[in-house]
């Protein structure tokens, strides 16, 4: 992918109405399949973001100016939903903001709230994401479609198939009577359920969530979810690289959304006043590194 010689926020042009549409031509227009994930901790902010604050006000401040730093350097952001909901109202009120201001900025909002329940009660999650404004929200997909299903709708939703975190192979990689694995399996269910909204480019507007620490998984997975994008953690600080997740691109160098959430919004070593410009700084590092191998995957023909 080309990178674009301007960081500055990206002009707003007509959206595209499908939600696979609308993230894959951001990652075009960015040049890399780059999303921040954006996972505040109050422990770990600069001394210099509000000191004297409450600590909601200081998360939300921090994530301001994170987004400030990042847009037209990624296409996409990924809030993590359990660092404000954690303060309660105040907490999801400084989300809502955070939120609405990335949409502003131009960036495609990754909702991570791993919802997961049954269809009536799903629909009431589908809602509150769709109100905070989440163009995408991850979800537990073990409920089957009727889990998942209602948070489409004009957006997209990316279910868990196979989660970056070591304790997720204790049962996603058990094997079933037909030798697949559990995420083999819930990737054929992504799948199936998938092809009901199919956008001009070719995807779905259901993906799945594949991390980037489990490249034995990954070429199996991608064949498995052909028309899903898949949202791809761990890359970065939790250990995996471009080898990691090449086999997760198409025969094109696409249909993938990679995160880096620790490396970016913490890529700072002095919490003084300049720590924005180095997070500026790791979001083009990411975003370069990513489009390099979007670009590696597009020339070897992908999987």
């Amino acid at each position: 992918m080309s990178t674009p010689s301007s960081t500055s926020t990206p002009a707003k042009a007509s959206p595209s109405p499908h939600p696979a549409d609308r993230l894959l031509e951001a990652i075009e227009q960015v040049g890399a399949p780059a999303c921040v994930g954006l996972d505040p901790v109050l422990e770990r902010l600069p001394s210099v973001v509000d000191p004297d604050a409450t600590p909601v006000h200081r998360i939300k401040t921090f994530s301001l100016a994170v987004l400030e730093a990042i847009a037209g350097r990624v296409p996409a952001v990924k809030p993590q939903s359990a660092c404000f909901e954690r303060y309660g109202a105040a907490g999801v009120a400084a989300l809502a903001c955070v939120v609405e201001r990335a949409r502003e900025l131009g960036l495609v909002v990754v909702l991570d709230a791993k919802r997961g329940d049954i269809g009536i009660s799903a629909s009431h999650y589908a809602t509150a994401a769709a109100d905070l404004g989440a163009d995408w929200t991850t979800v537990n997909g073990y409920f089957g479609p009727e889990g998942f299903d209602p948070f489409r709708h004009g957006r997209g939703a990316f279910v868990l198939v196979r989660t970056s975190n070591p304790d997720g192979g204790r049962l996603q990689s058990l094997r079933l009577a037909d030798g697949r694995s559990v995420a083999e399996a819930m990737g054929g269910i992504v799948a199936e359920a998938g092809d009901a909204s199919i956008g001009r480019h070719g995807y779905s507007d259901l993906g799945a969530v594949v991390g980037a620490t489990h490249p034995e998984d990954a070429a199996r997975l991608r064949a498995a979810m052909p028309r899903q994008i898949l949202l791809v953690p761990g890359f970065g600080a939790q250990g995996g690289g471009a080898e990691d997740v090449r086999p997760l691109f198409d025969r094109n160098g696409r249909g993938v959304l990679v995160t880096a959430s620790r490396s970016v919004i913490y890529a700072f070593d002095s919490d003084g006043a300049g720590w924005s410009e180095q997070v500026a700084d790791a979001a083009d590092a990411l975003r370069s590194t990513l489009g390099a191998i979007a670009d590696a995957a597009a020339e070897g023909g992908g999987p």
